[in-house]
């Protein structure tokens, strides 16, 4: 996975799921993976590229995928002069059901259908236009009723008829185990401490290695340097907290541990091609912590 961007959602331990409900013109994301669970509801962009793992297709006027937790996805070369496409993604934890729960007689189809997502799945045009509305329900929503509502549309979905594995069984063979303790551990403390000063000799500390030989590690086993992947992590609630406060740009910075400004303001943009005030007002549509 070392070509992908590691995508760190906006999403917290203590949210159940997020909803975002937006309009655009283009897509500019790159193929990247993150450890929740996607639905992406997209319409009016026929003839852009969906990347799934290893496989591309060229969506139509209605699309709607369930990617699996780390699997790479994106969607891409399609432009308008208008803000004409619609999209819809619903982000949830990978545990928001315990595996005991999914074990249950009732829950086994929404058992089956999340494990399948680790493939990815598209779905029928027919069970889109069914379950769209209940989509654009959902960001409005919030509360108890809204994960009552996610957990019924994961299981129309689950039994709906025509949806389409994605990716190839060899390509998750190859790329499912890409991590081990140590990079679990360093990143785990990665997570804990983003706000403070982290160097690279506290890192190698945590998991007992020298300092080139833990720099060299992480690079092969991510693709990333140790700078790069902190700030991922840095980035991801710098994210956050400009979708869902209104504190200032400079004190979004302060909180994610950048001391330095300039600096914050010049890896944010080439993270995400556009400044933290632009991203801001891109997210400017409708949003949902639940």
């Amino acid at each position: 996975m070392s070509n992908f961007y590691h995508e760190i959602t906006p999403l917290t331990p203590n949210d159940c799921f997020m909803v975002f409900d937006r309009l655009k013109s283009k897509f500019n994301f790159p193929v990247h993976f993150h450890e929740e669970y996607e639905l992406n509801f997209i319409e009016n962009a026929k003839g852009a590229k969906r990347i799934v793992g290893d496989n591309i297709q060229m969506i139509d006027d209605l699309d709607l995928v369930l990617v699996g937790s780390n699997l790479p996805h994106s969607w891409l070369n399609y432009e308008s002069s208008y803000q004409d496409i619609h999209e819809i993604t619903i982000q949830f934890h990978k545990d928001l059901f315990d595996d005991k729960f999914l074990q249950r007689n009732q829950l086994s189809f929404i058992r089956n259908l999340l494990e399948r997502s680790s493939r990815g799945i598209s779905f029928s045009t027919e069970t889109i236009k069914n379950i769209k509305p209940r989509l654009i329900a959902l960001s409005k929503k919030s509360g108890f009723d809204s994960v009552i509502e996610l957990i019924s549309i994961l299981h129309d979905l689950s039994v709906s008829r025509n949806a389409q594995i994605l990716t190839s069984s060899s390509f998750m063979n190859e790329n499912g185990n890409f991590n081990s303790r140590r990079i679990e551990k360093a990143f785990e403390y990665m997570r804990a401490n983003y706000n403070k000063d982290i160097s690279l000799d506290d890192i190698a500390k945590i998991v007992n290695m020298a300092e080139v030989s833990f720099s060299r590690f992480i690079k092969k086993r991510t693709g990333k340097t140790f700078v790069d992947s902190l700030n991922d992590i840095r980035l991801g609630h710098a994210s956050r907290l400009l979708i869902d406060t209104t504190l200032t740009i400079s004190e979004v910075s302060f909180k994610c541990g950048y001391n330095n400004l300039s600096y914050f303001n010049r890896v944010f943009k080439k993270k995400h091609n556009c400044t933290p005030k632009e991203f801001r007002e891109n997210y400017s549509g409708t949003r949902t912590f639940v």
